[in-house]
């Protein structure tokens, strides 16, 4: 048991390593819970902080997802690099007491890896652990949720016990608002410059918002973790304009799939595997339906700004709800277009919060039944079963009217979607200098169990746009790891679907370097850019050849300029459905050959899922009956693979 009550030593620090936002969703909730025992709490990213803090707080709660290859997420790396700086003594983080909610694919080889090193990491430099770790599986049919809800009501009940209360003070309850971390005010002299009334709209249902100063607002001073690497797989903001949005996939075929072009002023280098994180906008209907749901009618217009309470961060880096780029200013209105997520399914804390914005007894009831984690079926029935948005509850739950002020605070981030780039090669530049990126995305739209059909938020964004649009996006490294020294080796390329789209980008990669070398050595073009180039072998896999076989009349005529073979499995074209993983066994003597006799390369991108699986399994089928291995060895065999970086999966 710790020191119980005390001002000075009751401080919980939680850090979040994030790619999509899951991650720091988790923190978020986990933020809360410590506030309601009376902790004071700061959230943030782990890049925001050095090791050396750790010892300031009490308790430090991380969560933390796993990327590519095992990797920490990108804005975890540099605070990751501090901690395995040489010679650092084994005591130095002791007296940091901390515990981690891990997030993870059970489809990739290395699940849950990154929280699983960082515990061992923070474990070897002294300090303790003081709750056994959690791990989430995105795999799981209710998500990580189906573990971290107990696992997090397990931790508080821990908290409690090893960090006592005071006399008979207790926890907040759940019913008590707590003060939100951004709120919005009006934009007084902006309004007034415009001739725009801004009436009195101030008044919040809150008397107790205060500013809380961070300690991570004061850098610290020079340690023995230095300052870590800055440009570990950073992103890079661009502007891009819209250069060609093309349905390929017949007008009469269930899914519409676009080829999208994009082109950006300038040389911006990528490479196969690396990402486009595109940001998208919500519907002007459903930005309509929302304010008229909330009687935001009168403000919406109006100039606002967003007032964080609480400082900034280590880095400086933005808060929580990042508002750049309202070219005309920030409104209510372009602040729920472009930057609040309307559309999401909406979590458990988020029926917590609606329940203080309602009157009617019998709605508050019902919504605060889904706060309960005895009914954690219910609310798997009611949210993530019909993929029922945030907005069909505010529909449902007509009495709930939040305030205005709010908005930034009780909904979620539009977040950007990542697509992997599918241009590779000479397809990357453009005229005058310029760079292009190619996309191939499948535009989601599907009906679901309460017969109700659903969009993907940013596919159906991109579908709507013409060429010529201008918008902004961000470049950020893939974790493929694709190198040009790899190019005399083999490699096999398995990508059903739109996963074909980084294999596309390796593929023209590939011939580009293999042109360049036989440049630099005045050799004959095709004849030695086969000669240089290793066997490079693609199975992929559709529904039906005549509709969504992508690109093949570019794979003949790559055919004819390097050594690239393609084998093709069409699930719908025959009695019996033939995917991807019956190609491999199917082609086993060549995939032996491949990754076992000329120790190459495989890569497997698409759909996560049954596939990845299916595909390792197929691969050991494989090893065994062309090997002669026992399963073990084969297993055995496939795991070595994964260590020499031989086997890479990226899956979505």
């Amino acid at each position: 048991m710790h020191n119980g009550y005390s001002a000075e030593r009751r401080r919980a620090l939680v850090l979040y390593g994030s790619e999509t936002g899951n991650a720091q969703d988790i923190a978020d909730e986990m933020g809360r819970m410590t506030e309601r025992l009376h902790f004071s709490t700061n959230v943030a990213h782990l890049d925001a902080v050095e090791p050396s803090i750790l010892l300031d707080y009490s308790v430090i709660l991380i969560s933390i997802s796993t990327a590519g290859q095992g990797d920490l997420p990108n804005n975890a790396r540099r605070f990751w690099s501090m901690l395995l700086r040489k010679k650092l003594p084994q005591t130095c983080l002791r007296n940091v007491h901390f515990t981690i909610f891990g997030l993870g694919d059970s489809s990739y080889p290395k699940y849950n890896f990154a929280a699983r090193k960082l515990q061992r990491r923070l474990i070897q430099l002294g300090a303790e652990e003081i709750f056994l770790q959690g791990e989430g599986d995105e795999q799981h049919p209710e998500g990580y949720e189906s573990t971290f809800i107990p696992w997090l009501n397990s931790l508080r009940g821990h908290l409690l016990v090893q960090y006592p209360l005071k006399g008979k003070m207790g926890p907040i309850p759940s019913s008590r608002l707590l003060p939100p971390k951004v709120i919005l005010v009006l934009d007084r002299q902006e309004n007034n410059a415009n001739g725009q009334s801004a009436h009195d709209f101030e008044s919040c249902p809150t008397n107790h918002i205060t500013t809380k100063k961070s300690i991570l607002s004061c850098a610290p001073p020079p340690s023995i973790f230095g300052r870590g690497k800055q440009d570990i797989n950073s992103s890079v903001e661009l502007k891009v304009m819209l250069e060609h949005n093309q349905r390929i996939t017949p007008d009469d075929h269930w899914q519409d799939v676009r080829h999208l072009s994009f082109s950006a002023g300038g040389s911006y280098n990528y490479a196969p595997g690396d990402v486009l994180t595109i940001s998208p906008k919500n519907a002007s209907e459903d930005v309509d339906q929302i304010i008229d749901l909330m009687g935001w009618n009168d403000i919406a217009t109006l100039q606002i700004k967003i007032l964080s309470q609480t400082e900034p961060v280590l880095d400086g880096s933005r808060a929580a709800l990042s508002v750049e780029g309202h070219e005309s200013g920030l409104t209510l209105r372009s602040l729920l277009t472009e930057n609040i997520d309307l559309n999401a399914i909406p979590r458990r804390s988020f029926f917590s919060l609606i329940a203080n914005f309602t009157t009617d007894n019998f709605q508050k009831e019902r919504l605060l039944e889904f706060t309960n984690p005895t009914y954690t079926d219910e609310l798997y029935d009611y949210t993530t079963r019909p993929r029922r948005s945030i907005l069909e509850v505010l529909q449902e739950f007509d009495t709930v009217k939040i305030p205005w002020q709010w908005a930034a605070a009780a909904f979620p981030k539009l977040r950007g979607r990542q697509f992997s780039i599918a241009s590779g090669g000479e397809l990357k530049y453009g005229k005058n200098n310029s760079t292009r990126f190619e996309l191939l995305v499948a535009i989601v739209k599907y009906k679901t169990v309460i017969k109700k059909v659903r969009q993907g938020i940013c596919t159906r964004y991109l579908a709507g746009l013409s060429p010529g649009t201008s918008l902004r996006v961000s470049l950020q490294r893939g974790d493929l790891g694709i190198i040009k020294s790899d190019l005399s080796r083999p490699v096999l390329m398995i990508g059903p679907g739109t996963g074909v789209a980084p294999m596309r980008s390796l593929i023209w990669e590939r011939l580009y370097w293999a042109n360049l070398l036989q440049k630099s050595t005045n050799g004959a073009a095709a004849q030695e850019s086969r000669c240089i180039l290793g066997k490079t072998v693609l199975l992929y896999g559709c529904r039906n050849y005549k509709a969504d076989f992508f690109y093949g009349g570019e794979w003949e005529e790559l055919k004819q300029k390097m050594p690239l073979q393609v084998f093709t499995a069409c699930s719908r074209d025959q009695k019996e459905k033939h995917y991807v993983q019956d190609l491999v066994k199917e082609q086993g003597k060549l995939v032996y050959e491949l990754l076992h006799t000329t120790t190459g390369i495989v890569y497997v991108c698409g759909s996560s899922g049954k596939m990845p699986l299916a595909v390792r399994n197929s691969l050991i089928e494989v090893f065994q009956q062309n090997g002669s291995m026992e399963k073990d060895q084969a297993e055995a065999y496939l795991a070595r693979m994964e260590k020499e970086g031989r086997y890479k999966q990226e899956t979505w």
